[in-house]
């Protein structure tokens, strides 16, 4: 089964922007669609934005629209999440998945594999 591991977390403030990346190992990275999804203290866990498995498709949450994009390398077996114009409500632990699905889903529940999150704090 395909493992994940995301960095790229941190503070920063209002306005700016950060990249996160999901490195993966095991599996057939190629196989999976690659979202991400976030969790707010206090919050259940919401989706952020998909990629398709040839990353020609995505999908995003309507509070991140315009804002932030997700994109994937498969020769490096990488998927990322760049951020821009951050907000305090965008302050939460990310974390990447894996879904072997070809129709885009911002359901949690058609994710098989998840990273352990990485956290981002925006100050405003």
């Amino acid at each position: 089964q395909m493992q994940l591991r995301e960095s790229g977390g941190g503070s920063v403030r209002a306005g700016d922007s950060l990249r996160l990346s999901c490195a993966t190992s095991g599996g057939a990275f190629s196989n999976y669609a690659m979202g991400w999804f976030r969790q707010a203290p206090g919050k259940e866990r919401e989706f952020v934005g998909v990629i398709s498995l040839s990353g020609n498709n995505t999908l995003y949450a309507d509070s991140v629209k315009g804002r932030f994009t997700v994109a994937r390398d498969n020769a490096k077996r990488m998927a990322y999440l760049q951020m821009n114009s951050l907000e305090a409500d965008d302050t939460a632990v990310y974390y990447c998945a894996g879904a072997p699905f070809r129709r885009l889903s911002p359901a949690s529940g058609r994710y098989d594999v998840w990273g352990q999150g990485t956290q981002v704090t925006v100050s405003s």
